[in-house]
């Protein structure tokens, strides 16, 4: 029903912006060009343009509160768990880092490493 609705609602736009499109404006609509000595003179199409854009106009608008209503009235108590993100893993500090050689100690030689055990060697 909803779907349906949404596609009448669709087509009412659609016809609302083509009469619109069609009625004469200060440069001249979609339909300055042509004989006026159609079905209609330039009067009797200005008019029935102008009822049509108020007919289609108020139709838009009724179905506008009908879809809101319906879609509002439609709630789901159950939550879609379809696009739910995997659990990660935390993540954990490491246990023990190795401590670097403070600038300016004088007890470590100039090309000393830090020992693998994360230790800091003692002065002698």
């Amino acid at each position: 029903m909803f779907t349906f609705l949404l596609v009448v609602h669709a087509i009412i736009a659609a016809l609302l912006v083509t009469v619109i499109l069609m009625q004469r404006s200060e440069g001249g609509g979609l339909t300055s060009g042509g004989s006026p000595s159609g079905l209609m003179s330039a009067r009797g199409a200005a008019d029935f343009l102008t009822r049509a854009t108020a007919i289609l106009a108020t139709l838009f608008i009724v179905m506008s509160i009908v879809l809101a209503f319906i879609a509002a009235s439609r709630h789901s108590t159950t939550i879609d768990t379809s696009l739910q993100r995997a659990p990660v893993a935390p993540v954990t500090a490491p246990t023990s880092a190795p401590v670097p050689f403070a600038v300016g100690n004088s007890t470590a030689p100039a090309n000393a490493t830090a020992p693998a055990n994360g230790s800091v060697p003692l002065a002698q």
